[in-house]
């Protein structure tokens, strides 16, 4: 009985793999959109649903596999999604028609993270939004660098005492985003050099590093939106929902006030979060994203503890591991270009001699690290697609010469594609080169604003991008100063993604050796 059941299943998979599979198909070329044929199940992401290769890399066949077309169509797993390739037409559907395209797609519902500002939809996004702004403004910012100096000189002190050795750098920057999330979002002290089996951190990594059963569950939430698989182990949502309650109400009871992100969602919470929602001249570099005025409708609405710990959840994964692949893998280009690592040291020497620290006001003066953050962002962003639901029906130019255009119905998704636009050689000469300098001031003015997305684009960009360009800019400026990044025998040069991964992470580890400067 139970072999008989479990071929019924099968067989029914396997009928609903192909009739996708078919319907998928024919929709697109009765549509007139051009798309790459996939395989029953897996749509056009199988290698990397089966470890065969990085997703990076899947995408970006099916972007190259049709230079003229502004958009076409893609299969992801058994999701029929329009794949939008124009940077022009991303533009216009992600900023000028944002009230077309203001959600998320909805696969994860675990109650973190559903009640994020990532997932919430609608009006209930509008309103947290509207709430949160003022909390990454650059006068809240600038209170938050001091914790990220003290957290740097935490990593300069470890790297001297292990000077000479070869470094896992993801491991080494995991615990610097760590403690600097710790610390300027959950109001924790953690020194995770030290302390390497601290709390924190060991949960924290039990969120990122999915296990093979958390992959098939995100595989089979893509085909089945609607399953409510749980992802990420309770135990560590409990953790971080804990600290973030218990602090709120340690701080109330006691009028506790300490300068960081909980702080700002108890403000934000009795609505006594003040201050400007965006100086449009106050940025920290050039990859800062504006802070887009939202006007919710209806009263201000109330949050929950509940939703308020989401928010802090939601800060720490971006911060933790989106934050850190961006810096590790800075740090491993630093190492195979080292003219561009002379050309930094000297400026932040320069800089340091003249001030003897850094500071929010001084990190936009330091235009070459602004290049190479940048540079970085562009070869390596943390986004690969912006996703947007269809609110209405939306009608999208032709996607080609002599094609016809194609209305986006409610409820349709569109993918925009963020890591080829950056690797594409019609944008950025000789893509895959690590070149600071095509982001000086000189050259700014060449680069397509519509193609450097490395936070997103629009209303629903990242509302955190001016503190995660302040975290990665501090820590590089305080190891450029005090080091100099070295090949080693397990340094992988070229550059080579680990096949299978959602994160950008180098196969094998990003591997460096770190020399004192003296």
């Amino acid at each position: 009985m139970i072999v008989e059941f479990f071929i019924f299943i099968i067989t029914v998979v396997i009928a609903y793999g192909l009739y996708n599979y078919y319907d998928n198909h024919s929709y697109f070329k009765k549509h007139g959109i051009n798309f790459m044929p996939g395989v029953p199940l897996f749509g056009n992401t199988l290698k990397s649903s089966l470890s065969l290769m990085n997703m990076i890399h899947e995408l970006d066949e099916i972007y190259k596999a049709f230079p003229e077309d502004r958009y076409i169509g893609l299969v992801q797993m058994t999701a029929r999604t329009i794949a939008i390739r124009d940077p022009e037409l991303i533009k216009q559907v992600t900023v000028k028609d944002f009230d077309y395209f203001t959600d998320h797609r909805q696969i994860f519902s675990d109650p973190l993270f559903s009640e994020s500002l990532f997932s919430m939809q609608g009006e209930k996004w509008r309103h947290m939004r509207s709430t949160l702004s003022p909390a990454f403004t650059g006068s809240k910012m600038r209170k938050m660098v001091p914790f990220m100096c003290q957290t740097s000189q935490n990593i300069v002190e470890h790297l001297k005492e292990t000077e000479g050795q070869n470094i896992n750098v993801g491991e080494l920057i995991r615990r610097y985003t760590n403690d600097v999330i710790a610390s300027t979002a959950f109001g924790i002290e953690v020194n995770s050099v030290k302390d390497q089996k601290n709390r924190f951190y060991e949960y924290g990594q039990k969120i990122i590093n999915f296990s093979s059963v958390q992959k098939a569950k995100i595989f089979l939430s893509v085909i089945f939106p609607k399953s409510g698989f749980q992802i990420f182990p309770k135990d560590s949502l409990d953790f971080f929902k804990h600290i973030v309650t218990s602090t709120m109400e340690y701080r109330e009871k006691n009028n506790v006030e300490r300068p960081d992100m909980i702080q700002l969602l108890m403000e934000a919470s009795k609505g006594t979060l003040d201050g400007p929602t965006e100086d449009k001249s106050d940025t920290v570099g050039f990859a800062t994203t504006e802070l887009t005025a939202v006007k919710p409708k209806g009263e201000v609405q109330k949050w929950s503890t509940d939703q308020l710990a989401a928010q802090a959840f939601i800060f720490f994964l971006a911060g933790f591991d989106s934050t850190a692949s961006v810096l590790v893998m800075a740090f491993h280009e630093l190492a195979l270009n080292p003219k561009v690592q002379e050309t930094l040291y000297q400026e932040v020497k320069e800089h340091h001699e003249k001030h003897g620290t850094v500071t929010y006001d001084g990190v936009p003066t330091l235009k070459y690290l602004d290049g190479v953050l940048n540079e970085t962002l562009r070869k390596w962003p943390p986004t690969l697609i912006l996703d947007r639901v269809c609110q209405k029906p939306y009608t999208l130019p032709p996607p080609r010469e002599g094609g016809k255009p194609y209305t986006v119905k409610e409820g349709e998704v569109i993918f925009n594609f963020v890591n080829s636009l950056h690797m594409d050689e019609k944008y950025y000469p000789e893509p895959e080169k690590f070149k600071p300098e095509r982001f000086s001031d000189e050259n700014k003015q060449n680069i397509k604003l519509s193609a450097f997305i490395p936070f997103g684009s629009g209303p629903r960009s990242c509302i955190a991008s001016r503190f995660a360009i302040l975290e990665l800019k501090v820590l590089l400026y305080y190891v450029s100063l005090n080091f100099i990044l070295q090949k080693c025998e397990k340094t992988r040069d070229p550059i080579e993604l680990t096949p299978g991964e959602f994160q950008v992470r180098c196969i094998g580890g990003s591997w460096v050796k770190f020399q004192a400067r003296k």
